[in-house]
């Protein structure tokens, strides 16, 4: 049994498959398997994974007959797995350095309480060349997923990283990602994670995330599709996002963050059913009078605060 799967998902990424391949191949830590799923790409993936699965053992490549779907594949990736640990890399993205495997691994192994271990990341574009170094966690080391998951609701982003830059137990995240998301997926999965255990976060860069245009999440952000899945994302994470905006009143922080996230999630339409039931769970918790009033203070002040966000961009 080896101790790490690497999953390498991909679709329509023959153009950036080998630095992928290479990238895990070229490892300092050697006990992994590598599972290789092509969502029926028609695009020469299916060769490349070949020539690799005849040089090396440790890497076993499918081809699947008809499209799956991006969160589809990433969960038919997550059942083939045999490894303790789980570590997802995607078909256009590339681990930073050869020690990056090890260096995730040894960091779960060093935690026992930790579930799921992140680095450094940089954006990289289609040539590799690195175009930005995105924000991660304030801090390094240890923190309770209570915390992680409060930080990342209070910034209102995702600080823990992209599904490759990240290493889980397999037997914390054995539930896969829920197919009922598309944008925020992954932010969901690293909740659905935090619950049952810590973050360890290292200060090494572990990750090139390639940006380009064909990506899904680029796909994905003309939707606009990520206010609504943040509103259930609260919805369905309230405790913890009901700790990270303490106080109580009319006009609380936690008020008028529930009744902000409300307020954009109806601006997309058509909503699906379980917007629709968030919204509803949501006003009924904080008081329907309180979200009355949170959104007629929004309505108020946001003509100021988009003037403001206009002063500081031409400043």
């Amino acid at each position: 049994m080896p101790r790490v799967s690497v999953l390498v998902p991909t679709f329509r990424y023959a153009a950036y498959l080998d630095a992928a391949i290479h990238s895990v191949l070229e490892q300092d830590f050697t006990d992994f398997e590598l599972i290789i799923s092509d969502d029926a790409s028609g695009d020469g993936s299916a060769e490349k994974m070949a020539g690799y699965v005849q040089k090396d053992s440790r890497v076993r490549s499918f081809v699947q007959p008809k499209n799956l779907g991006m969160v589809a594949n990433w969960n038919w990736c997550l059942n083939q797995a045999q490894g303790t640990y789980i570590k997802y890399l995607f078909g256009d993205d590339y681990l930073a350095n050869p020690q990056a495997l090890g260096r995730l691994v040894r960091a779960l192994e060093e935690n026992s309480s930790a579930v799921l271990a992140t680095g450094k990341r940089i954006w990289v574009d289609e040539r590799g060349q690195a175009v930005f170094t995105p924000d991660g966690m304030p801090r390094e080391g240890m923190q309770s997923g209570a915390e992680a998951i409060a930080i990342c609701m209070r910034a209102d982003r995702n600080l823990i990283g992209e599904p490759s830059a990240i290493l889980f137990r397999a037997s914390a995240g054995a539930r896969g990602y829920d197919s009922t998301f598309r944008q925020l997926v992954d932010l969901e999965m690293w909740y659905h994670l935090l619950q049952s255990g810590d973050l360890v976060t290292v200060p090494e860069t572990v990750l090139a995330f390639r940006v380009h245009s064909r990506q899904q999440t680029q796909v994905n952000s003309q939707s606009r599709i990520a206010s609504v899945e943040t509103l259930r994302l609260v919805s369905r994470y309230h405790s913890f996002f009901r700790g990270a905006f303490p106080g109580q009143g009319f006009f609380s922080a936690y008020a008028r963050r529930v009744t902000r996230v409300i307020y954009y999630a109806r601006k997309q339409q058509p909503r699906p059913a379980e917007a629709e039931f968030a919204e509803a769970e949501l006003i009924r918790k904080i008081g329907r009078g309180t979200f009355w009033r949170c959104l007629w203070l929004h309505r108020l002040t946001k003509p100021f605060e988009n003037l403001s966000r206009k002063f500081k961009r031409s400043g």
